[in-house]
């Protein structure tokens, strides 16, 4: 089997349907990528966050979870900002907390993970930033800076 990643609107979709995230190596450092996501989800999205770091106690507020398998509710979506070589052990707890979607962020991306996750059953996601495609579909890339083209005095709540 080949890996064929998500198109836009299947990512739409994803993204549309899922009502819990868990940010697998969540930082508190505001200075690190999964903080500046965190804090965008937070703000911007209908998201409940999970953060995920066997390091932590909480971050923004909200309770850290050792690994996967201590969140007491179903996943839909993981979302890792680990090294490649970790992906593996991430993808191994998505798949046994039963994990919809395997999101891996901008940068990581693991061709043998991905096909076996869906051979598993779970969405794979690879080098995709889950905040830029919610602004994206949400019409909030001109926050990041990004000149969306779009003319509006209103933000697209569809997602």
């Amino acid at each position: 089997m080949t890996y064929v990643a998500p198109n836009a609107l299947e990512r739409l979709e994803l993204m549309k349907s899922a009502q819990n995230v868990a940010i697998v190596g969540a930082s508190d450092n505001p200075a690190r990528a999964s903080y500046f996501v965190a804090t965008y989800l937070l703000a911007a999205s209908h998201y409940k966050l999970f953060f995920v770091n066997p390091n932590l106690e909480t971050i923004l507020g909200h309770k850290v979870y050792k690994s996967l398998a201590d969140i007491p509710e179903p996943v839909d979506i993981v979302d890792v900002f680990r090294r490649a070589v970790d992906i593996p052990g991430v993808l191994d707890e998505a798949i046994a907390i039963k994990a919809k979607t395997f999101w891996m962020q901008l940068g990581i991306s693991d061709d043998v993970s991905a096909e076996r996750g869906v051979a598993a059953g779970l969405n794979v996601v690879q080098d995709r930033c889950i905040k830029i495609e919610h602004a994206r579909f949400a019409g909030g890339l001109n926050l990041a800076g990004f000149n969306t083209g779009v003319i509006s005095s209103k933000r697209n709540k569809s997602i």
